[in-house]
């Protein structure tokens, strides 16, 4: 009798981990030119199974902290092309809600970028660090292309950093779409940075406790944002 408790326990444990683990959040959905697309239409599907779909990327050597894991490739993933200053939109399919900075980095592929697995250099265009006391918690972010940068084909990221759980591996939370930049400049953005590589382990805006630190003098991991 206790065998088999043991074993109904265990086995409703089982049946409950895929709803704990889904307890996270992804970028899915891309708007722009006033357009909101379909999820999945302009950003790279992760290829995580459907429960683990919104999980996080913990390893900070891993190539999966570029787009996710599975997302050095495109997947039928389209191209959507955008006029260089022009505002975009990343929608996750809840709110952000573990507590931590916002990122977007952008990448110039070589050719395509739809064959681009990202591993040439990437430069951040913006962050969303904290207020106060409080962090940029929001179901959508907006901004724009940097009116600057050259003409080409890009991987546009965005990442949620989770810094919720002190003592633990902080979570990225990670989406690339593709972009297509017309109408651009000719400037060559910097500082950039390799990914993986960009964060480091001893990073202060990586190991801080949030609980216990005046988050005034917060530094956002990786190279400072690049401007036109």
């Amino acid at each position: 009798m206790r065998l088999q408790s043991l074993a109904l326990a265990a086995t409703s444990l089982t049946a409950l981990l895929p709803d704990v683990a889904s307890a996270h959040y992804i970028f899915q959905q891309f708007s722009a030119n006033g357009v909101t697309y379909p999820p999945w239409k302009y950003i790279r599907r992760n290829t995580n199974p459907a429960w683990l779909q919104n999980g996080p990327v913990t390893d900070l050597s891993s190539t999966d902290l570029r787009c996710n894991v599975g997302g050095q490739v495109s997947n039928g993933t389209e191209t959507i092309t955008l006029a260089a200053g022009s505002e975009f939109t990343f929608t996750l399919d809840t709110a952000v809600y573990h507590a931590g900075p916002i990122s977007l980095y952008m990448s110039k592929a070589p050719n395509k970028v739809e064959d681009y697995d990202g591993s040439g250099p990437w430069f951040k265009i913006h962050d969303w660090g904290p207020s106060g006391n409080s962090w940029p918690l929001r179901i959508s972010y907006t901004y724009n292309i940097p009116k600057c940068i050259p003409n080409g084909e890009y991987l546009l990221r965005i990442q949620s950093l989770g810094l919720h759980n002190p003592g633990a591996a902080p979570q990225f939370y990670i989406s690339c779409a593709q972009v297509k930049v017309i109408n651009g400049g000719n400037a060559n953005p910097s500082p950039t940075a390799y990914i993986p590589g960009a964060f480091k382990a001893t990073d202060p805006g990586y190991t801080v406790n949030i609980y216990n630190t005046n988050l005034a003098n917060y530094v956002v991991p990786g190279p400072r944002p690049f401007t036109c």
